[in-house]
């Protein structure tokens, strides 16, 4: 599906060269490693990537002598500062600032190699709270951001139009998409920092490790939201790199929704906890309803395989096996 015509980018998307260098930003992170598991079972062969510790992607000249080292030919921007509700809250400077150096500091570089092809991976979160749903990537910049993640939103979109501009001013064929809720191996669980559905997991897994009668979640529970296993996320970039070229960041999720006490009620099941689920209303409920258009993604010819319940059970799996060594 080509529609480079738009912004006058010459390109046909096509396989890309399995042999050819490709970078992956946070490929220790929950969306960079399943990437990294996807392009080896694709077959690809010289994958790299750098921790945190290795490459301080803020750090602008660092990242500038790395692509002059590796000189990728393929990169995806899934490196990020991310977070839940109380983390967004309470630290908008760093979720804006940090998030707007690393995408910077990357796509500057990449442009300065003339990297052939790269994804910038953004969140739903870049859509106003009050939006019509089910939500179209038309949507953005047509309504007020949700105010406890918009610092995070911010960044995002103005990662949305950094790739544009490469896309007009230099030709580029670079692409960004949106993933709705993420979940699945190598998540944030952390109390303080992770987002809903970990944070969900984990509490009902201590709460029935200790016999507790009662689990207590903010909000009311009757926000809706949408979930989308990352191994799922992983096959879409492969696809839309391989399948899409065009300016508009394009929408990644399933398409269905949940409310949040179903999903805690779900979450319940898998992990054993029989005791009741109280609902803190002093506390905030975030957007009512983020549920994604998927019909430009099924137009590009890709649509989601994993079941919700079935991730969540192979997701707390994988939790249990690496409980012990979670973020606190």
């Amino acid at each position: 599906m080509n529609q480079a015509a738009s912004d006058g980018v010459a390109f046909t998307p096509g396989p890309l060269d399995r042999g050819a260098r490709f970078y992956v930003a946070g490929h220790r992170g929950m969306v960079g490693s399943a990437l990294v598991r996807k392009l080896a079972a694709e077959g690809f062969t010289d994958v790299v990537g750098q921790t945190s510790a290795e490459l301080d992607l803020t750090d602008r000249d660092a990242v500038f002598a790395y692509f002059a080292e590796t000189t990728p030919t393929y990169v995806a921007l899934a490196a990020a500062k991310v977070g839940g509700i109380l983390a967004n809250s309470t630290f908008p400077v760093d979720f804006l600032s940090e998030n707007m150096q690393i995408q910077v500091n990357v796509l500057d570089a990449a442009l300065e190699h003339r990297v052939e092809r790269l994804i910038f991976l953004g969140s739903s979160c870049i859509y106003p709270k009050l939006a019509a749903q089910p939500i179209t990537e038309d949507s953005l910049l047509t309504g007020d951001l949700e105010p406890t993640n918009d610092a995070y939103a911010i960044a995002k979109i103005a990662g949305i139009l950094h790739v544009q501009a490469v896309r007009r001013q230099y030709g580029l064929p670079w692409i960004s998409a949106m993933p709705t809720n993420l979940y699945g191996p190598h998540d944030n669980f952390s109390p303080q920092g992770s987002h809903v559905l970990p944070a969900l997991l984990r509490r009902y897994h201590e709460a029935a490790a200790s016999g507790a009668d009662s689990v207590t979640n903010w909000g009311t529970g009757t926000p809706r939201r949408e979930f989308l296993h990352v191994d799922d996320l992983a096959a879409a970039v492969l696809h839309l790199l391989e399948h899409y070229d065009g300016p508009q960041q394009l929408n990644v999720g399933t398409g269905r929704d949940l409310t949040i006490a179903e999903i805690a009620a779900a979450i319940a099941t898998v992990t054993g906890f029989e005791g009741t689920t109280e609902w803190d209303t002093d506390k905030p409920d975030g957007t009512p309803q983020k549920r994604l258009d998927v019909s430009r993604l099924a137009e590009a010819g890709w649509t989601a395989q994993i079941d919700l319940h079935d991730g969540m059970r192979s997701t707390y799996a994988w939790f249990l096996e690496n409980v012990d060594r979670l973020r606190d």
